[in-house]
């Protein structure tokens, strides 16, 4: 990249210069930012947390959140939108599991953190 502008008030230009050339872009940072966003909202939280014990459909969720059907659907279209979810048909009935285990990664990372002293 360009000329990273420094003053004289210490500091290393150099590894300035490499952390800047390393920076995530711009694209991927609103991604980011979208995720955790997502992941902000205490339902999505428990959403996201009972899709890691099972595959669940609606009805399961409403009882499981004490939720009426209309705002948990919301909220699995939120989560499916942003790929953190994803659902399988089978007859009538819809079944919401984890996208990927990199979301179970996320969250497990998250709780140990949590649970570090």
């Amino acid at each position: 990249m360009g000329k990273l502008e420094t003053t004289d008030e210490g500091g290393s230009p150099e590894i300035a210069i490499q952390v800047k050339d390393g920076l995530l872009d711009d694209r991927s940072a609103a991604s980011m930012s979208e995720l955790f966003k997502a992941l902000g909202d205490p339902t999505r939280i428990k959403i996201i947390h009972a899709l890691l014990q099972h595959e669940l459909n609606v009805h399961d969720l409403t009882v499981v959140l004490g939720m009426g059907q209309s705002a948990v659907s919301h909220q699995l279209r939120y989560l499916r939108n942003l790929r953190i979810v994803k659902r399988r048909k089978e007859g009538k009935t819809v079944y919401y599991s984890l996208d990927d285990n990199h979301i179970e990664q996320l969250f497990v990372l998250t709780l140990q953190h949590l649970e570090h002293d």
